[in-house]
């Protein structure tokens, strides 16, 4: 059997403080009344704990329906942020965040190294070449201060960069 819960009828999700969630996707003529009335019922919630997950939950599924800013009107940003939900969100979003910083330093550190050495082999390099090289990947950048071993003149570096930086 399936339910499809954008039929169902919003009182009964409404009257059930484990469908309070739900509710926002269901049957209703006016999606952002619907939304009111849920963070009324939320609102009667006495248990802090249980009130921060179901306002998460509530705000994650509300946002498939309404504007980020409406649901943040209606239910507390604070209380959202206490939710497990957000907060495993919020972690996942950091984690991806510190990665990303991450392999920039790398690509950082593996940029000015290479740049030393073709500034200490070649002297002063054109800018333009310099930013061709600063734009690649740090797997690239690897490959190329490999490589870079056997350039006998600028013209190999430029010969390389045209082969692999897609430019």
């Amino acid at each position: 059997m399936v339910i499809r819960i954008w039929e169902q009828d919003s009182a009964l999700f409404i009257k059930n403080k484990a469908l309070l969630p739900l509710a926002p996707l269901t049957r209703t003529d006016s999606p952002q009344r619907l939304l009111s009335q849920v963070a009324e019922e939320i609102a009667k919630i006495p248990n802090r704990e249980t009130k921060q997950n179901i306002v998460g939950y509530t705000g994650i599924l509300a946002g498939l329906r309404l504007d980020k800013d409406f649901i943040r009107q209606l239910l507390s940003e604070d209380i959202m942020q206490d939710s497990v939900i957000y907060q495993d969100i919020l972690q996942k979003g950091e984690q991806r965040g510190e990665k990303r910083g991450e392999q920039r330093g790398e690509q950082r550190e593996a940029f000015r190294f290479l740049n030393r050495q073709i500034n200490k082999r070649f002297g002063e390099v054109n800018s333009s070449i310099i930013e061709r090289i600063r734009v690649l990947p740090t797997e690239q950048l690897e490959i190329l201060g490999e490589e870079f071993l056997d350039f006998s003149d600028l013209a190999d570096l430029c010969n390389w960069l045209d082969l692999h930086s897609g430019s």
